[in-house]
C-alpha cells in the first residue's frame, strides 16, 4: 500500500504539467480555512448554489480545476473572490477521473488542513447542520483525532420525467429533486482497504438491478485533514494510509454525512449524450452503454417504494447518516 500510494502521489506531481493557473486569490493560505476542492466541466447551472452552500457551510477558498468548459463556467468562477482557478484540456480519465490534478493542489495547499473534496452535483448535509458548520465537526474530529469524514451518496430524482423539472440556477436543486430510495442499500467490508462499501440506491434499482456488482459505490470520504503522505486511491470512495477509510466504521461512534447527488437535473439528458460519446466517465465504459441510452431516453425514476427528502434530521432517522458520539 505504501507503493502504491508513493506512485500515486508521484503521478499527481507530474499531473501539475497539465494544469495552467487562471486566478490565485489572496487568502489561500490562511491556516484556519477549510478548502474545498473539485474538478468540473460546464456546470454553470449548479455552481451558484454549490457555491453558496459550502460558504455557509464554512468552506474559507475553493481551489478548483475546469476541464475545458464551454459553457461559462470558466469564466463565472474566474470572477469569484475566493476561488483559486485552474484549467486544463487533458483527459479527464486519464487524470483517474481529476483525482491526479486535486491531488497535486492538495499536496500543494492543503497540507495539515481540512480539505473537502465534492463534485458540483454533490451537496453534502450532515447531524446537526444549522445549528452547527464544518469548523464545529472539524474540531470535533480534530478532539477525537480522527483525520477522514465519511458519507454516503444519495442519489436524488424528481417525481416525473427526470428531464421535465425545470431548474432555476442558485435555488435548492432539493425543491427540484425531492424523492430517493430510502432503504434498498448494501454494506460489505473490503479487507484490502479496510473500508466498507456501501452500493444501491435508485441507480443500481433502475439500471443495474440485473448486475448489482456493476452499479456505483456510494462510499465517500469528502472530508479529510490533509497531509503530503495522503492520496485518493479511487476517486474520493477510497484514501491511502487506509486508516482513513475507517470513518464509516459504526464501532468508531464517529458521526458520518450524506452526499446529495444532483445528478438528476434535467441537464441530465444533454449530458449523458456528450458523455455517452465522450467516455470519460467511468473505469468501464463498456459496462455504461445502456445506463447512458436509459438516461437520454428521459426516464421516470420514481416508483412507489420513493421517499420525499425533508431534511438532515430525516436522513439520520433512517439510518443514512449518524451523528455518533458527536451529541
Amino acid at each position: 500500500m505504501r507503493r502504491r500510494r508513493r506512485r500515486l502521489l508521484y503521478r499527481s506531481i507530474r499531473a501539475r504539467r497539465q494544469l495552467t493557473r487562471v486566478t490565485h486569490r489572496p487568502g489561500l493560505s490562511r491556516p484556519d480555512q477549510i478548502l474545498g476542492f473539485a474538478t468540473l466541466r460546464n456546470e454553470i447551472q449548479r455552481l451558484p448554489f454549490y457555491l453558496a452552500h459550502y460558504r455557509a457551510l464554512g468552506v474559507g477558498h475553493f481551489l478548483i480545476v475546469d476541464n475545458d468548459s464551454d459553457d461559462g463556467t470558466a469564466q463565472f468562477l474566474s470572477e469569484q473572490t475566493d476561488v483559486s482557478l485552474w484549467s486544463t484540456r487533458h483527459s479527464y480519465k486519464a487524470s483517474r477521473f481529476g483525482v491526479d490534478w486535486l491531488t497535486w493542489l492538495q499536496f500543494r495547499y492543503g497540507h495539515g488542513r481540512w480539505c473537502l473534496t465534492a463534485d458540483a452535483d454533490e451537496i453534502l448535509v450532515f447531524p446537526h447542520m444549522g445549528a452547527r458548520n464544518l469548523h464545529d465537526l472539524t474540531q470535533w474530529l480534530d478532539q477525537r483525532g480522527a483525520s477522514s469524514f465519511g458519507a454516503v451518496m444519495l442519489d436524488l430524482y424528481p417525481k416525473g420525467r427526470v428531464g421535465d423539472a425545470p431548474y432555476e440556477p442558485g435555488t435548492d436543486p432539493t425543491q427540484v429533486l425531492d424523492w430517493f430510495d430510502a432503504d434498498n442499500y448494501s454494506q460489505t467490508y473490503n479487507a484490502r482497504y479496510q473500508h466498507i462499501s456501501v452500493r444501491g440506491g435508485v441507480r443500481e434499482r433502475a439500471f443495474f438491478a440485473d448486475k448489482p456488482d456493476h452499479a456505483p459505490h456510494l462510499h465517500k470520504l469528502p472530508l479529510v485533514k490533509w497531509s503530503r503522505r495522503y492520496a485518493y486511491a479511487s476517486s474520493t470512495h477510497i484514501a491511502l494510509p487506509r486508516r482513513l477509510n475507517h470513518a464509516l466504521d459504526p464501532d468508531l461512534r464517529l458521526p458520518t454525512g450524506v452526499l446529495l447527488h444532483t445528478k438528476f437535473l434535467n441537464s441530465i439528458i444533454e449530458k449523458s449524450a456528450e458523455e455517452q460519446q465522450r467516455q470519460e466517465h467511468f473505469t468501464h465504459p463498456d459496462r455504461y452503454g445502456t445506463y447512458y441510452t436509459s438516461l437520454t431516453a428521459n426516464p421516470v425514476l420514481w416508483h412507489e417504494g420513493s421517499v420525499r427528502y425533508e431534511g438532515q434530521e430525516q436522513l439520520e432517522h433512517l439510518g443514512l447518516m449518524t451523528s455518533g458520539d458527536w451529541k
